[in-house]
């Protein structure tokens, strides 16, 4: 199913350490294009927390693995820093909300030589397309049902949605291309690769290191690609490193270029000042269960639980006094749309306010200091991540003790991913609020789990009926792209104006560099940027 695909996707992500992330800052400095600083011929050596494991891209869920294909594989377009869509494979295209043309580049070749013809990208998003395949993109990049149609002639492939796409063709265009060897037999794909990128497998060890090598005659990069720049890498080594400390010593030594730290190890780097560029993704959020009959249904109880809190502290908690302060629930660089759409639309902290919130909702303090409304006691199940580290425990701890405060009767409970899939996401178990840390790219892909049908049915995990989001979601749906970007704000703004979600922080993890440079891509880094220093 479409949205499912989407949200065990972010929540894998998330897991490992790096959801869909957005650039928001970045520090050193790089020599410019011409500068002696570069150094040809080097070995670029970049850290992965775990090992990729299958890495057939139509396949890969976790973002290490898809850090591991963009070395790889190329896709129709490439998204610049800002997130902008730039030339990929396709040098130009032309989306309505169910077509899609993409003209594709002449002369780009496959590792083994072959040429890559409109056939092979239309054989790729007609599999992802089908839903009978399985693959972990549908939904993502290719819509299902989605159709491709190749004109030889012409150079061109044309993709048709059975259903208005506002963002067609940029999740389209990310889509990683597998060239006709691998489309014919995926087991090639499983440790190997079979694709346009710049680098192809020359060694794999798995669960130490991965070894690729350079493609001297890769000229399809974005813009005005030139095969002869300057501190290109000719090999890559994908150093397989699960504990961070040690990643930082290597990082400090010399013996790896380039590793995500988000633990204290970081500072480390900082105290060094190190390049590396700064990434952000929505983290802390609060989902109250809107269930008929559980107290999130009633938005003074949620508003008031939400006003007894103080955010910003516990959104320090969270993040070790790492993170920033919230901007709404989309990725916001990723992202087309770019607004904050949560300033001023949360209820300030205010704990006589809650008191007097939950007793104007029926909730009346016993004898017992919990409160009750007609023999039913105000017990909140709050559920919070494991598998995220302990500062979510440390979250959840602060919230039990501000809520009992005001009468409340809080058992928390943390659960696993796979837990958090069924009983929070499936609709499965008992919950009544909950972190649940979700950052999505497109505004769109929130509307399934803001509105609609409730599981089983449906994706509308925590039972939402927000009219006026869905007033504003029918107005942005009559707009292509990045054109209904304040009709899709004003969406969102009814979501927090109605606490039926409450984010608090967004996470930062920094990608350190010693002895080479990079950019980000679509919240990986980039291949095509790296570049080795003297």
């Amino acid at each position: 199913m479409k949205t499912q695909g989407k949200i065990k996707a972010a929540l894998s992500a998330v897991t490992v350490g790096a959801l869909s992330l957005t650039m928001a800052a970045c520090s050193g400095s790089a020599p410019k294009t011409g500068d002696t600083g570069f150094a040809n011929g080097k070995t670029f050596t970049m850290r992965l927390g775990v090992d990729p494991g299958g890495m057939d891209p139509h396949f890969a869920s976790n973002s290490v693995t898809q850090q591991t294909t963009k070395f790889l594989y190329d896709s129709l377009v490439n998204f610049d820093p800002d997130g902008n869509m730039v030339t990929g494979l396709a040098e130009k295209w032309q989306s309505t909300a169910t077509e899609a043309t993409f003209t594709l580049r002449k002369n780009v070749t496959c590792s083994d030589g072959s040429a890559l013809t409109p056939e092979i990208v239309a054989a790729n998003i007609n599999f992802v397309g089908d839903p009978s395949n399985n693959s972990t993109r549908t939904g993502i990049f290719v819509p299902p049902g989605g159709t491709a149609k190749a004109d030889a002639a012409t150079g061109t492939v044309t993709v048709t949605s059975p259903s208005p796409e506002p963002f067609l063709a940029r999740n389209l265009g990310g889509l990683p291309i597998v060239c006709a060897a691998g489309l014919k037999d995926r087991s090639v794909l499983a440790q190997g690769a079979d694709g346009t990128g710049m680098y192809t497998v020359t060694e794999v060890a798995a669960g130490d290191h991965y070894t690729l090598t350079r493609r001297k005659d890769y000229a399809w990069g974005p813009g005005d690609w030139k095969t002869d720049q300057e501190g290109l890498p000719d090999k890559v080594v994908l150093k397989v490193i699960s504990n961070e400390t040690t990643a930082a010593n290597l990082l400090l030594s010399g013996e790896v270029n380039a590793a995500t730290l988000i633990g204290p190890d970081k500072q480390r780097l900082e105290a060094k000042k190190a390049f590396h560029r700064d990434l952000v993704t929505p983290l802390g959020q609060i989902w109250f269960n809107q269930k008929p009959g559980l107290p999130g249904s009633d938005e003074k109880v949620r508003r008031a639980l939400t006003q007894a809190l103080k955010l910003d502290e516990l959104g320090q908690v969270v993040t070790s006094g790492a993170g920033q302060p919230a901007t709404g629930l989309l990725i916001p660089t990723l992202s087309p749309c770019k607004q904050d759409t949560l300033g001023g639309s949360l209820p300030e902290h205010d704990l006589e306010a809650a008191k007097s919130g939950l007793d104007a909702a029926g909730w009346k303090v016993g004898a017992n200091g919990v409160r009750s409304k007609d023999g039913t006691p105000l017990k909140m199940d709050f559920y919070y991540p494991s598998t995220l580290g302990p500062t979510f425990a440390a979250g959840a701890e602060l919230i039990k003790e501000v809520w009992s405060g005001i009468g409340v009767d809080v058992l928390l409970r943390p659960v696993t991913e796979a837990e958090g899939s069924s009983l929070i996401l499936g609709g499965q178990g008992g919950w009544n609020a909950a972190f649940v840390p979700l950052g999505m790219v497109m505004p769109n892909e929130l509307v399934p789990l803001l509105s609609g049908p409730t599981p089983p049915n449906g994706n509308n995990f925590a039972f939402l009926n927000n009219a006026g989001y869905l007033e504003n979601v029918h107005k942005a749906a009559t707009k292509l792209g990045a054109e209904g970007c304040e009709d899709w704000a004003a969406a969102e703004r009814q979501i927090f104006e109605k606490v039926d979600v409450v984010p608090f922080v967004n996470s930062i993890a920094p990608t350190f560099a010693v002895g080479a440079t990079f950019e980000m891509s679509d919240g990986q880094l980039a291949p095509f940027s790296v570049r080795m220093l003297r």
